[in-house]
């Protein structure tokens, strides 16, 4: 079964909390602190594992979680690490933040491994916090929790040429003929359903990777017939090996199909009208593919094309088309994976801010990624701990931006959990 995508969730490790602990030794009456630091959290890796050439396990397992780190010990101990999590993905898989469509990794080559979501850092153990003034630092900083997302695992076959054309234009004939590949072929719309992959063997130690891409028709750019789900797997090729029913079998006008396909794929993506392209014009063995072949060569030769007439049936003219094609990659570059900066990014990230004030009648409401991390870390029943928090916000700005607010004394101040009156 081909299965080109599929959802799933992942979670980094946790961080492991910091260490309260004071030195106990039998002729040290008064030792210091020695709470350790918590271990980092594992990551999440997505590796390319060349063998594999679907999403499918990814149809029985839907959630991924990588171990979480050690708290801290004492005599300064840090925690142990926690183990990083390694999915295998095939080669050409994309992975998406499912929220904001933003592109986490793009898997190509054989071996590439990336880290999708970061493993939280350890907290920091209270040897950290001892001062001149305060020296037996009742608390410890918890760990942070790892980058968890839903994302989208979207498989874009890698393959140096692909085909492209109307259903029934002999895409599915031709891989059979110069490849191992035996796709079905019959004489209906959409014969192939799933993409096929052929090796085509020119010469000793020459050959390239030929991909049938199922049957394109009008509006596949906006997911008419099996639009979207295939259109992708363009994405890939170095080149496009554009086939065309040069007889109108089903009634059609050759030029016009060639005019349609290629305005499907410039609709969809602007960058595949500019990949380079050869046109075979196919069933010439037939009498109205001779009738249609000079006005049809005259009309695409005009814009630039090479055009070569064959018949897949009989494999009249495929092999001089199978070695300009071999030529022509030698000169021409692979495909970039995607950037950050490339159309499919429809998300990017702010800096965010360290915290947000917000106002409910007589509540002053503070929150942000950062004011969290300090609520978490603070030790609310330890004096020290207490006055920790209370320098924080005082040095991060927070006191000053709720003095800008107009905040009085008796006023409520909500963090999380938190609940204090303002005093000034």
């Amino acid at each position: 079964m081909f299965i080109d995508r599929a959802k799933i969730h992942i979670k980094a490790g946790n961080g492991g909390n910091g260490m309260v602990s004071f030195r106990r030794e039998k002729f040290v009456p008064a030792g210091g602190p020695d709470g350790g630091d918590g271990g980092k959290g594992g990551d999440i890796i997505f590796e390319v594992d060349e063998g594999l050439r679907t999403l499918i396990d990814f149809r029985y397992k839907r959630k991924y979680v990588a171990g979480s780190g050690e708290n801290g010990g004492t005599a300064k101990r840090t925690g142990k690490s926690g183990k990083d999590l390694i999915i295998r993905v095939p080669p050409g898989t994309v992975v998406k933040d499912l929220e904001t469509g933003r592109i986490l990794a793009d898997m190509v080559e054989p071996g590439q491994r990336t880290v999708v979501a970061k493993g939280g850092k350890g907290g920091a153990g209270n040897q950290h916090f001892a001062t001149p003034t305060r020296q037996v630092p009742g608390f410890a900083k918890p760990g942070d929790p790892g980058e968890e997302y839903e994302v989208e695992l979207e498989l874009k076959m890698i393959a140096d040429v692909g085909l492209v054309g109307f259903p029934n234009a002999g895409k599915s004939t031709l891989l059979s003929k110069v490849s191992a590949a035996k796709p079905k072929i019959a004489d209906y719309p959409f014969t192939t359903l799933v993409p096929n992959l052929g090796v085509v063997r020119i010469d000793e130690g020459a050959s390239f990777l030929l991909a049938d891409i199922p049957g394109l028709i009008e509006g596949a750019h906006q997911g008419v017939g099996l639009g979207f789900d295939f259109l992708r797997h363009v994405e890939r090729n170095r080149m496009l090996l554009h086939i065309v029913d040069v007889a109108g079998v089903d009634g059609r006008d050759p030029v016009d199909d060639f005019e349609k396909i290629n305005e499907e794929l410039r609709l969809y993506n602007p960058r595949l009208a500019e990949r380079y392209q050869v046109v075979a014009a196919n069933k010439v063995d037939l009498p109205q593919g001779q009738q249609n072949l000079e006005r049809f060569k005259e009309a695409v030769e005009a814009k630039g094309f090479r055009v070569f007439p064959i018949s897949a049936a009989s494999g009249d003219g495929v092999k001089q088309l199978m070695q300009y094609i071999a030529a022509k990659l030698d000169e021409l570059p692979a495909v970039a994976p995607l950037t950050v900066t490339d159309k499919e990014v429809i998300y990017t990230a702010e800096e965010e801010e360290p915290f947000t004030i917000r106002r409910e009648g007589d509540v002053y409401i503070v929150e942000g990624s950062w004011i969290d991390k300090l609520v978490r870390s603070v030790n609310f029943g330890v004096h020290e701990s207490l006055q920790y928090f209370q320098r924080s916000l005082k040095s991060k700005g927070v006191i000053d931006a709720l003095e800008e607010m107009g905040i009085d004394e008796g006023d409520t101040v909500r963090i999380y959990d938190i609940e204090f009156e303002y005093m000034r």
